[in-house]
């Protein structure tokens, strides 16, 4: 049974964590890798340099969109591709648990099951715009 009254905020903590993490990772392509370095990285992965800024583009507009509940739900869904990209291009050949040497896809699996339950749990309370015309703006027991 879900709890009504605890859910939308449930809700909440997730969206605004998944958006910190993802600004987090943008901000260390960003800062300590560079856009530039990152780019080189893409590249030697045989992806074209351009998706390194494409990446980060979409790492901190779907951060700030989860954090301000701005189509939450749709942010959620959009994170997902860029993640499993991660999984089959660098983390996925490196094995399951994060802690092999080059890291493997067990961080990025559970980050994903995370998006996809935000998508489906909805936006929680103090959302600036609902992912759906069916989703309140306000804070309503029945928006989890």
């Amino acid at each position: 049974m879900i709890d009504t009254r605890t859910a939308p905020y449930a809700a909440l903590i997730l969206r605004i964590t998944l958006g910190i993490l993802f600004l987090a990772h943008a901000g260390l392509k960003i800062f300590v890798f560079t856009p530039a370095g990152a780019a080189q990285f893409f590249g030697s992965l045989g992806l074209p340099p351009s998706f390194a800024y494409l990446t980060i583009l979409a790492e901190v507009v779907g951060g700030f969109a989860l954090i301000l509940g701005f189509y939450a739900r749709w942010a959620a869904l959009a994170l997902v591709p860029i993640l499993l990209g991660a999984i089959v291009t660098v983390h996925g050949p490196a094995g399951f648990f994060f802690n092999n040497p080059n890291g493997g896809w067990e961080y990025l699996a559970l980050w994903i099951v995370a998006l996809l339950a935000q998508a489906l749990i909805g936006d929680g309370p103090y959302a600036l715009r609902g992912g759906s015309a069916k989703t309140p703006r306000t804070f309503s027991p029945q928006s989890a």
